[in-house]
């Protein structure tokens, strides 16, 4: 498979992974070949990045932290939450403790699995992927960080719940009062939820604030904020940087990771950016890229301990022969990833 921007795409082309909508539901299903009006349609919902299959690199799997059931599943559970939480009717917390156990035990038995964000996300379930994303980093920071299992399920919740406040009619972030935005706002929400630790409610509560005091809503600074927040904090600044465009251009994951670690200790707490670098995959598999050799690959394989030099795939022709050979950069130190092509 490959990774690759809409525009990109062309008729005839198989779908590569499966498109889910805010419910849980499929909207398009893994092989399927996409037509011109597929291709128009999911511009139009807002997908601007998919998998595609490709024989050269039918070979290569895409490792995912959480299963596609899982992710169907607790989509789906989201959904009614999230649902019940904007008509102002209890939700169910017996659901949502289900969701959980459900992401614990995948990421559990997949925590060596460098994280790759590349659920193909559209307007419509954007909310809901966006809150995975942050709940899978957040726990396997916690992870590396040795939260004890209790610990570890708060702190899942809070990250998945992280933003409920932006579910509340009367929020509104561009308001000088502080009671207004969508953390103070979800931290009422979930404050009176008695199945819920009262700590959770202080991830969406904190998850905003910065170790300078310079943060949102109450400018909270260094041992002021809880860890859950400040975990939290990174898994969501990096998912913002990557898929927000109010926050400006989208990144790329490397670019993202250094903006990031230039945030540690200053704004985003050291030691979970520390941990975070130990969860993502910097060059995603199945993105091309181009390296110092003036030679153009796809990525093909990840090393945990190196997760900036992967290994390379390129393909040239050679007559009627395709000539192949993989770049293990962890293995040539003198070659590097130039850039990446989209």
């Amino acid at each position: 498979m490959r990774y690759v921007h809409i525009e990109n795409v062309e008729s005839g082309q198989y779908l590569g992974r499966t498109i889910f909508s805010a419910n849980g539901s499929v909207l398009l299903s893994e092989g399927v070949q996409l037509t011109v009006f597929m291709i128009t349609t999911l511009k139009r919902i807002g997908v601007t990045m998919i998998y595609i299959q490709d024989k050269q690199f039918e070979d290569v799997e895409i490792p995912e932290v959480l299963s596609e059931e899982t992710k169907r599943v607790v989509m789906k559970q989201m959904n009614d939450t999230f649902d019940s939480i904007r008509s102002g009717k209890e939700f169910n917390s017996k659901q949502l403790h289900q969701s959980i156990d459900t992401i614990l035990e995948d990421v559990m038995s997949n925590r060596e699995v460098l994280v790759q964000l590349s659920d193909i996300r559209t307007e419509d379930n954007d909310m809901y992927v966006h809150a995975m994303n942050v709940c899978i980093i957040s726990t396997l920071i916690g992870i590396n960080m040795g939260l004890a299992p209790a610990q570890l399920r708060e702190l899942a919740i809070g990250a998945l719940l992280h933003d409920v406040g932006k579910l509340e009619h009367i929020t509104d972030d561009m308001s000088d009062d502080p009671k207004r935005h969508h953390t103070w706002r979800g931290f009422d929400v979930l404050k009176h939820k008695r199945e819920l630790s009262l700590l959770i409610a202080h991830v969406a509560f904190q998850h905003h604030e910065t170790l300078d005091g310079q943060g949102w809503p109450r400018q909270l600074s260094g041992e002021e904020i809880h860890l859950y927040a400040k975990i939290v904090a990174v898994a969501n600044t990096y998912d913002k940087l990557l898929f927000d465009l109010s926050e400006g251009k989208r990144m790329l994951p490397h670019e993202a990771c250094e903006r990031i670690t230039a945030m540690a200790g200053k704004k985003l707490d050291h030691e979970a950016v520390v941990q975070f670098l130990r969860t993502v995959s910097v060059y995603p598999t199945g993105t091309s890229v181009r390296l110092t050799t003036r030679e153009t690959g796809v990525v093909v394989g990840q090393h945990r301990g190196l997760p900036g030099r992967p290994v390379v795939r390129i393909v040239k022709s050679s007559g009627d022969d395709l000539d192949v050979k993989e770049v293990d950069l962890a293995k040539h130190t003198t070659v590097f990833i130039e850039s990446v092509l989209m």
